[in-house]
């Protein structure tokens, strides 16, 4: 494979481009399309399977066909405004309520803990090394998996050579690539170590029996007790722990998956007061949005928060003659607010097509006032140039630097969209500091 390939195989996610594959065979074979496809044959497309197959399911074909005709540098007919319009159009005729993994619940999850453990007991005395070996990694992937809010996919992508353990404290996981991090800078996680249910000896135990020192963590073992080199795909997590929830009794094991571990974790945290903000650091979570789809309530219907403030009415009062003989009390003024963290930046954007056919300009532009700038008190300063001040609600430190890096790749995305080229450049006056 000549370099230049390589890396840009390396550029794109292998789940991401085996599906995109998998999307252009379906388009090409099955189907019977063509490539370069018309915008007319993709609205075919779509209306074709629209009863088949799920709005989120044709959005990522549509995603694919547009990479597909991008790479090869054919205008892109799924930006057509009528393509747009079916798919609204499907999405009104057919809607669906998103399907969500179960929590996996901590009583649950100390049930199955407590069967691993009987399993690892029994195996130990009885010199039987496969399935000491096959449950001491088992109980490792579920408790990491929860108390780190891991899915299959950064479970899989676990390597020894990554993780460092603190004795009695914790273990520290370091992933090259995840699905929040678009810059492929790698992120660092951290697990407690724990007075049960503990993450870090669960680890541990699972490396003294497999014993390995490198490569990846979580590995294939075959029926004569034998680790495999290759990581487990990350495909075939979730039939593992539902094979696992079901020897354990859990109900219902099918309505699990591997988002259930990080589900449970969030709905546990909630439940423990912790704030969104935090939660969303400790997982690695970049949108509030996709947060809240982890989380379950304790009181989803909000039943009990109402009733608490829905007090029983009150008795009638007789109306008194009496005249007040002691002024009201004098009241106190009124605290200062506490002052707000928060930069003020300036935003210079130049907006360029990528083709003289193509005539997205201010069409990207509105795009990223509106969904990009707008949230931070935009102010124009120069329309002919777009020009802009912002505020962000963060003093400068990380959250300011993630918030900037976070919005810079949005408009970006939305000039893209608009077949557009951005260039944008943010300066903070107070600091002279520049980013682009």
């Amino acid at each position: 494979m000549h370099d230049v390939d390589r890396y840009l195989e390396a550029a794109t996610r292998g789940n991401t481009r085996r599906s995109y594959q998998s999307a252009i065979r379906h388009f090409e074979v099955e189907w019977g399309g063509f490539l370069p496809a018309s915008a007319d044959a993709v609205a075919r497309y779509l209306a074709e399977h629209a009863e088949t197959l799920s709005l989120n399911t044709l959005r990522a074909r549509l995603a694919a066909l547009g990479q597909w005709h991008q790479s090869q540098g054919f205008p892109d007919p799924t930006k057509a405004p009528h393509v747009r319009k079916v798919l609204k159009g499907i999405a009104a005729l057919h809607p669906a309520t998103e399907k969500r993994a179960k929590p996996l619940q901590l009583t649950q999850l100390e049930q199955l803990v407590a069967w691993l453990d009987l399993r690892l007991a029994q195996a130990s005395a009885t010199g039987d090394t496969r399935t000491y070996a096959t449950h001491a990694r088992d109980k490792a992937i579920v408790l990491i998996g929860f108390w780190r809010g891991f899915r299959s996919d950064e479970l899989s992508r676990m390597v020894a050579e990554h993780i460092e353990v603190e004795s009695g404290r914790g273990m520290t996981v370091y992933l090259p690539r995840t699905k929040t991090d678009r810059n492929q800078r790698g992120t660092t996680f951290k697990a407690p170590a724990l007075s049960r249910l503990c993450p870090v000896t669960a680890y541990e135990a699972w490396i003294a029996a497999s014993g390995m020192s490198e490569g990846p963590v979580f590995r294939r073992i075959d029926r004569w007790g034998h680790v495999g080199g290759e990581a487990m795909h990350a495909s075939s997590f979730v039939p593992l722990l539902r094979a696992l929830f079901r020897a354990a009794g859990l109900p219902a094991p099918d309505s699990y998956s591997s988002h259930s571990l990080r589900r449970g974790f969030a709905t546990w945290a909630n439940a423990n007061r912790w704030d969104l903000k935090m939660l969303m650091e400790y997982v690695g979570w970049k949108d509030v949005r996709s947060a809240m789809r982890y989380i379950d309530t304790a009181d989803p219907f909000a039943q009990h928060k109402i009733e608490a403030a829905l007090a029983p009415p009150a008795a009638p009062v007789p109306p008194s003659t009496a005249i007040p003989t002691t002024p009201p009390p004098e009241r106190l003024p009124a605290l200062p607010p506490k002052p707000v963290a928060q930069t003020r930046l300036t935003v210079d954007l130049y907006i360029e097509r990528n083709s003289k056919f193509v005539r997205g300009m201010s069409k990207a532009r509105r795009w990223i006032e509106q969904f990009c700038l707008s949230q931070y008190q935009m102010r124009v300063f120069e329309k002919r140039r777009p020009r802009y001040e912002i505020v962000m609600p963060f003093a400068a430190g990380l959250e300011l630097e993630q918030a900037i890096e976070e919005l810079i790749s949005e408009m970006h995305e939305n000039a893209d969209l608009c077949n557009c080229f951005v260039e944008v450049t943010l300066h903070d006056p107070l600091t002279d500091s520049y980013w682009s």
